[in-house]
């Protein structure tokens, strides 16, 4: 059967990516709504350059006007354009009243609100499905929350921040963030609900496969859908990028909390304009992260995480999955029952992320039993279970003496004054013996290559999951660890030097793997510096010294 599906906005940042699509559905009649022919007339030779299968129409038509909107003989509606900020519900009313589902990919906390309380009697009398916020917020959000959290007893807190990599934003995007930056945000924070200004609350969070990014507090409809789960406190941030930018914004969000201005959303134009010399100076990647805290199903208390990081051409389409998730779950009838409200708990994780399957993007789950001592176990969580045995005694906790033999590699001139000031092995063949101690907070490893010695201190970074530190000297060097059945890796997230941090183009760039071969502990290190090249490349492999066998 044949469908016809209006896609509003499809001209926009967003409304492009799904028309891309769509486009492949061969059961679609696909109409592209915009306000203006020549671009709509442009993205269908586009659609069909890129071996589009579906029927494409285009209609010139504004959302505010219903009757142009129902003119098409929709089956289905996708709204696309935005802002929903201040928006009204007359459009969704009169399609939903003439029979057609309804998808959009509202992020307004005023319009998700009150979408299903006003809208959803009339669904179910109409027979049709009615879903807002079909999009990074809340659809995203809640269907990685009932994936990390689904067999737990209890579920006490929940952040969440999006952050892009660095591009111009939509109109429609813009015009949103500036709606809210500044405004009373009512959040639900220690179990009270207080109110706290949009874009306010400047902090750092860490999203695996992106890095440290800085976020502020977003208005959000997860605001008022998280705490339905019962938790005592749920709060959104997103940033944007560079963070010069981001910064900007949280300065100019300062004269709505101090009533300069009623409002930056008047401002959209010119901060879109500055924001295009700044696109080059931000980080490429972006991504999003969802953590919660509470009770595992066997009473521990448990901290959990899902993840997702995006290419830079790859984000914009994020946003645009729960949507095409939704649509794809009518088409094939599994949607079928009638009503209207948020986009939460319709789809699940893996009917989002399928639609993002051919794109450079990448997912994670992880999680942690908070009462976890030993530095690996409590770093990797329960990653750790999967690391082979071999790598798992070595890393497992307690007093551990490994030697072994290692192969060393290295340059000459600068960088063997730089082995020789750090203690660092020069190239060659050596006896390698690594002496792990149990320390407050993580472990001292002292390794000997030969005559040569050098000792770090490791500890878990508190209060953020998967992360860990290695300190030698006056440098503390932060890492993230990845694991499968083979290996875990040590991946750099950042460097200081005492207390302040360095940017990485100025430090060490340092890799490592810990894995098995042959039932051994194997391990493989690089060590380079931004401008010297490489220090020192070390691999080999270690057993558990007998006791009374070899030095301790």
């Amino acid at each position: 059967m044949i469908r016809r599906v209006v896609l509003i906005g499809a001209t926009g940042m967003f409304g492009r990516r799904m028309a891309a699509r769509l486009a492949l559905w061969p059961e679609l009649d696909l109409v592209l709504g915009g306000r203006r022919s020549e671009p709509l007339a442009a993205l269908s030779a586009e659609l069909a350059a890129a071996g589009g299968l579906a029927r494409v129409s285009l209609a010139v038509l504004d959302r505010d006007r219903p009757s142009e909107v129902l003119a098409q003989a929709p089956w289905a509606v996708i709204d696309a354009a935005g802002p929903f900020q201040g928006a009204g519900l007359e459009l969704a009313h009169a399609v939903i009243d003439a029979g057609a589902h309804w998808i959009d990919l509202a992020d307004a906390r005023d319009y998700v609100g009150g979408f299903g309380p006003r809208l959803d009697n009339l669904a179910r009398r109409r027979g049709v499905v009615a879903v807002t916020g079909a999009s990074s917020t809340p659809a995203i959000t809640g269907a990685s929350l009932d994936r990390i959290t689904a067999v737990w007893r209890r579920t006490d807190r929940i952040w969440a921040a999006i952050v892009p990599g660095a591009q111009v934003p939509g109109r429609s995007v813009t015009r949103a963030i500036l709606s809210w930056a500044g405004q009373p945000t009512p959040c639900l924070i220690a179990g009270h609900w207080t109110d706290r200004a949009g874009w306010s609350g400047l902090k750092r969070f860490y999203l695996p496969g992106v890095g440290s990014r800085v976020v502020s507090l977003a208005a959000t409809p997860d605001l008022d859908l998280l705490p339905r789960r019962g938790v005592s406190e749920a709060l959104f941030y997103a940033g944007v990028q560079p963070p010069f930018l981001h910064w900007l914004l949280w300065l100019a969000a300062w004269t709505v909390r101090l009533r300069l201005l009623p409002s930056l959303g008047p401002l959209a134009g010119p901060m879109r304009f500055l924001a295009l010399p700044l696109v080059g100076m931000g980080a490429a990647r972006g991504g999003m992260v969802v953590v919660a805290e509470g009770v595992g199903a066997d009473g521990a208390p448990r901290t959990a995480r899902w993840s997702l990081a995006a290419a830079r051409d790859a984000g914009p389409s994020v946003p645009v999955a729960p949507a095409l998730a939704v649509l794809r779950a009518l088409v094939a009838g599994r949607l079928t029952q009638p009503g209207a409200g948020p986009c939460v708990g319709l789809v699940d994780l893996d009917q989002i992320t399928a639609e993002l399957a051919h794109l450079d993007i990448g997912t994670r789950s992880e999680g942690w039993t908070k009462d976890a001592q030993d530095l690996f176990p409590r770093v990797l969580g329960d990653d750790f279970a999967v690391l082979p045995a071999a790598v798992r005694a070595a890393h497992g906790g307690g007093a551990q003496n490994l030697t072994g033999r290692a192969l060393c590699r290295g340059r000459g001139g600068l960088a063997a004054l730089a082995r020789l000031f750090a203690g660092l092995p020069g190239p060659g063949r050596y006896e390698a013996n690594v002496s792990i101690t149990p320390a407050t907070g993580g472990e001292v490893w002292t390794r000997r290559f030969g005559a040569r010695r050098f000792r770090s201190r490791l500890r878990a970074v508190a209060d953020r999951p998967g992360l860990f530190e290695e300190s030698l000297g006056p440098v503390t060097i932060r890492f993230s660890a990845t694991c499968d059945a083979d290996a875990f890796r040590w991946i750099q997230e950042g460097w200081r030097l005492g207390p302040l941090p360095m940017p990485g183009w100025l430090g060490l760039k340092v890799r490592a793997r810990s894995f098995e071969r042959g039932g051994s502990y194997r391990f493989s290190v690089l060590v380079a510096h931004s401008w010297i090249g490489v220090l020192v490349a070390y691999s080999g492999r270690l057993s558990p010294v007998v006791s009374g066998a070899a030095e301790g």
